[in-house]
């Protein structure tokens, strides 16, 4: 990452703290699970959906192909809310505060738009790699013989977590500018990776206590 301040900034950071500027910059696809769950136990309440993306179809070995758990209004509203995550978190922060843990989200990004709608863009983009990831994971759950229909679930620590963060870290590192492509941020974000599984069920255990999650996993 080029800039002086950036620079300065990251020689006075610990590993601890890079891994919570790298959740920080991220956070839109890490919190997109819980917004997607969200639309998808809402939005039915309204007499709209839920509408399973693999439309009720099984694959080769007689399993659904993703099931219930996966639908359209949760990867939609999901990715939506994400966006807007991303202007909130655009909108508290200074553009171009480039010291400590909660930098500019959108850091070097130099967008042809509006900071607005490009945080929109951004975020919207990695609750919808996140979600890509988590449907990835799904799909091999299927393939295991793990199910996901109706209020039925199956836990699987590794399939549950892991693929939605590699996939919000891989595709913002390979598509996305600025500091979400730093190589500076490669050590950390392999530390929060590893955190990922604990992160994830926390956050899963508090959509399950407040009523949002059907399972704490």
């Amino acid at each position: 990452m080029e800039g002086a301040a950036w620079g300065t900034c990251e020689e006075s950071l610990g590993l601890p703290a890079m891994s919570l500027l790298v959740l920080w910059i991220f956070l839109p696809g890490f919190l997109v699970n819980t917004f997607a769950m969200m639309w998808g136990k809402w939005l039915p309440k309204t007499g709209y959906g839920p509408w399973p993306i693999d439309g009720g179809r099984t694959a080769w070995d007689g399993n659904r192909l993703l099931g219930d758990g996966k639908t359209w209004n949760g990867l939609v509203g999901g990715s939506l809310t994400s966006g807007l995550l991303m202007v909130i978190m655009a909108s508290a922060i200074n553009a171009g505060q480039a010291c400590g843990i909660f930098v500019d989200p959108l850091l070097d990004h130099n967008p042809s738009m509006s900071r607005g709608l490009w945080a929109f863009l951004v975020g919207s983009l990695l609750g919808f790699f996140s979600l890509l990831g988590d449907m990835t994971g799904s799909f091999f759950k299927r393939r295991r013989g793990l199910k996901r229909e109706g209020d039925v679930s199956s836990k699987a620590p590794l399939l549950d977590t892991l693929p939605f963060a590699m996939m919000v870290f891989l595709l913002g590192w390979i598509l996305l500018p600025g500091l979400h492509g730093s190589t500076d941020l490669l050590t950390p974000m392999a530390v929060v990776l590893v955190a990922t599984p604990v992160l994830h069920r926390s956050f899963n255990m508090l959509g399950y206590a407040i009523g949002w999650k059907d399972v704490p996993y």
